[in-house]
């Protein structure tokens, strides 16, 4: 088994919690590479062998089974280029915060990382959204595991987001801008704009707007196999569009095509977590004196 092991260069992924996974995998005698800023970060603190090997690039599948994120969800989004299209699977573990994407608690890291030298876990397929543009502004990686948001870039003065399914036009959002969400996004940006909740397995996108200034304008959930297509007009010459935390700032002449990604992303599900209990965790449902 060979692990490849993700981190950002930050406190909370120096601490204790990063020394122990990584002498637990010493103690299992489990092949290891560090992403090298990772590593750079931790080699004063961590005594790693001689013969340590690091990635900056896409890693190929014959060449490691799984990665390791260690952070909180932010972390896991960004290292998806690395693994998404040689679909090599990734287990998120919870230095960070809320975490809904790096389920795994700190204080879970050892049965954890047990699970998966057994493997005892399965694998959970999530959706990727794809946007197009005339010029590839996003390169390569033109695909999001949360949302593809469409923002104005100035805080003075809101966008208007003219909105086309399939090429039938279906509204134009007056509001600070609008979002396209996964399943997997629909507890993230989209969640915080009053966007519903869908279990990760379901087949469909979620249109959120971002503060609409009509106040009879909802969330509109659409199957996956829905072409959306976005046009945006605002006072200033550019708005922003963001591929989960990624964003570029576009002018308004830019025309957007969102569609379902051909390929998807590989999350590891270990045993006793559930979205369901994720969402009873994160969001502390059920926290009622009648259910005590």
């Amino acid at each position: 088994m060979r692990i490849a092991i993700y981190g950002r260069p930050s406190q909370s992924n120096r601490s204790e919690e990063a020394k122990k996974i990584f002498a637990q995998l010493d103690e299992l005698g489990i092949e290891y590479i560090v992403h090298q800023t990772y590593f750079d970060s931790l080699k004063n603190e961590i005594k790693f062998s001689d013969s340590i090997s690091t990635f900056t690039t896409e890693l190929a599948e014959k060449s490691v089974d799984y990665l390791i994120s260690i952070g909180g969800d932010g972390t896991l989004l960004e290292s998806l280029p690395f693994v998404v299209k040689s679909g090599i699977p990734i287990l998120g573990i919870n230095t960070g915060k809320l975490g809904f994407l790096s389920l795994v608690p700190k204080g879970d890291i050892a049965p954890a990382i047990n699970a998966l030298k057994e493997k005892q876990f399965t694998i959970q397929s999530r959706t990727l959204l794809s946007l197009e543009t005339s010029d590839s502004i996003f390169g390569m990686n033109n695909y999001a595991l949360n949302e593809v948001c469409v923002q104005r870039k100035d805080t003075s003065t809101m966008v208007t987001v003219h909105t086309y399914i399939n090429g039938e036009f279906l509204n134009s959002y007056w509001a600070d801008g609008l979002i396209i969400a996964t399943p997997t996004g629909s507890t993230a940006y989209s969640l915080s704009c009053s966007g519903p909740v869908l279990l990760p397995e379901d087949s469909s996108f979620i249109i959120t707007p971002i503060a609409p200034h009509n106040l009879n304008v909802r969330p509109v959930v659409i199957p996956d196999n829905c072409v959306i297509t976005l046009k945006v007009e605002g006072r200033t010459p550019d708005y922003l569009v963001s591929l989960d935390s990624r964003s570029v700032a576009v002018d308004n002449s830019k025309e957007l095509t969102i569609k379902k990604e051909s390929f998807g992303v590989k999350l590891i599900q270990l045993p006793d977590y559930s979205f369901a209990k994720t969402l009873r965790t994160k969001l502390n449902w059920g926290k009622d004196l009648r259910n005590e």
